[in-house]
């Protein structure tokens, strides 16, 4: 029996990014980055601890937009030509190298794609569903959901809030036969009565950061080393400062050490246009290709060659560290509770591959390691630690996020404030239109489903997000606005009898995600938060 457990949650999510109206969509190498990056090193690393029967437990959600990109054809076309490209780039710097020192590089980069090729073709055939779903079947890997497009529930009335919970619960049992035994809140955020919505989607557990549940009333006895309940009997499960502290810090985190890839060189910049040209933007704007050759070096642009071999033994060493730090903190924590504590660490999956190049490699060794050199530490998901203490402290959790503050204050300022009115707007107006049109066919029905999918897609908080951290502020703006401009004439076509068949197939078949919504989930309810955030 382990004196303590580690509850590793990666959080994998995209915003609903498809633009079939364009051969070439900047934004779509989005999903390509993180799926070559992050998504198949992690479900390859997976299989193979399964296969080499390693004892291990990973909880990983994954938002139903990417689940949806992930099965959608086009998508799936054009990330093996994405693939093909890239293979051709390889090829081509195996030569440009040929006499110069990032010659091993480049032929680790070659069979490094070349091995995400094939196993995107053959073992994925083109789908990771098809893995997740053998993972799954494992026992070691449990699945839970998101909100449909990740939106920040704290900002919607009632009925648009369950509407995402809804959609993301119907879409999980789509792709994965069952329902999700949990649920990961978009950007953590939390607000007292959304554990009401949970429990009757059946949902059984949450996450929140460390303050949602430090700050609870009452104040929990074990802090967040062991889950509490809602007074619903929804658990909760709290984020532990010190394992995310050495893995998310830009100051401390182990992804800074100087010895691992340095993400911002990359040859999309540093090479000659007409050179890198075929393999960028069409238009000539300069991307990450994913080839970069060099390590973080230290706080200067002078960044010495990439050494993946020195890389991969300062993920071991770091993977050490880790354990034994959560095994020291088992070991005091089980000293005094009446229980053996739950360390939660959840991260954002992307960082491991994508941003954190040896992510995959450090949580893999970390896996192996927990396995067979300690038995003081176990790993567990959520749903086993909750079977083994089913009787918790019943507490109400507090407004929370894992934003920067802790508040809502990232997704609600003066950058992106003006989305609000509109996004109520809408709310009230699919509100409206479901209450009043319970039973319809045909394309009114079509046109009430489409307008469903509009509202949700404007809600995505990667909106807001990208509007605050000044990225790509121009897409995000327009996205918010095209969802909007297509609802509020979608409402108004519906309202006057004035539907275009022509138009709605036009942008069903362009936003095309949860093709069985249910519209009449946005039915008036006649509860006391059902108007627009009365809980703030």
């Amino acid at each position: 029996m382990p004196q303590g457990y580690l509850l590793l949650l990666l959080h994998a999510h995209l915003p609903f990014i498809r633009h079939p109206e364009h051969e070439d969509f900047l934004e779509e190498r989005w999903f390509f980055e993180a799926t070559l990056e992050t998504y198949l090193p992690l479900l390859e690393m997976l299989e193979n601890l399964h296969r080499d029967g390693v004892d291990f437990s990973l909880t990983l959600s994954f938002s139903p937009t990417l689940l949806t990109m992930f099965s959608d054809e086009l998508l799936q076309q054009r990330l093996q030509r994405h693939l093909e490209k890239l293979l051709e780039l390889t090829e081509k710097e195996i030569k440009r190298t040929k006499e110069r020192p990032e010659n091993a590089l480049a032929h680790m980069y070659r069979e490094r794609i070349s091995g995400l090729y094939h196993y995107y073709l053959d073992r994925c055939r083109k789908n990771p569903l098809l893995v997740l779903q053998h993972l799954l079947s494992t026992g070691k890997v449990e699945l839970i959901t998101c909100a449909a497009t990740h939106g920040f529930l704290p900002f919607m009335r009632r009925e648009a809030a369950e509407a995402q919970i809804a959609t993301a619960v119907s879409t999980f049992q789509q792709y994965f036969g069952q329902t999700p035994p949990g649920l990961w809140l978009p950007e953590c955020a939390y607000y007292p009565g959304i554990e009401n919505i949970l429990d009757k989607y059946r949902l059984k557990y949450f996450f929140v950061d460390t303050h949602g549940l430090l700050y609870g009333n009452p104040a929990p006895c074990w802090g967040v080393y062991s889950p509490v309940q809602c007074p619903n009997g929804v658990a909760v499960f709290g984020r532990d400062p010190e394992s995310s502290k050495q893995v998310w810090s830009k100051e401390e985190g182990y992804p800074g050490d100087f010895t691992y890839r340095e993400y911002y060189r990359d040859i999309g910049w540093d090479l000659p246009l007409d050179y890198i040209r075929p393999y960028i933007h069409p238009d000539g704007i300069r991307l990450n290709t994913g080839i970069k050759y060099h390590r973080i070096t230290g706080k200067t642009n002078d960044k010495e060659l990439y050494d993946p071999w020195a890389a991969r033994e300062k993920a071991a060493l770091h993977a050490g560290n880790f354990m034994f730090n959560r095994q020291k903190q088992v070991e005091y924590l089980s000293s005094f509770m009446d229980r053996a504590p739950v360390i939660v660490a959840p991260y954002d999956a992307e960082l491991f591959g994508h941003w954190w190049f040896e992510g995959p490699i450090w949580l893999e060794i970390l896996l192996r390691k927990i396995h067979y050199d300690q038995e003081t530490l176990k790993t567990i998901t959520p749903s086993r630690y909750l079977s083994l203490y089913p009787e918790s402290q019943v507490i109400q959790p507090s407004f929370s996020t894992w934003g920067d503050k802790g508040y809502y204050e990232f997704w609600l300022n003066g950058s992106n404030d003006w989305i609000y009115r509109h996004l109520h707007k809408a709310a009230n107006y699919m509100v409206e239109l479901a209450t009043s049109l319970p039973n319809t066919e045909g394309i009114l029905q079509r046109a009430l489903q489409q307008a469903a999918r509009e509202l949700l897609l404007a809600q995505a908080s990667d909106w807001a997000f990208i509007m605050t951290a000044n990225t790509t502020i121009n897409y995000a703006r327009k996205r918010t606005q095209d969802h909007l401009g297509r609802f509020f004439k979608l409402y108004h076509d519906i309202k006057n009898n004035t539907l275009d068949p022509t138009w709605l197939q036009a942008i069903a078949s362009k936003d095309n995600i949860f093709p069985e919504i249910d519209y009449g989930l946005y039915r008036q309810q006649n509860i006391n938060d059902s108007r627009v955030v009365s809980h703030l």
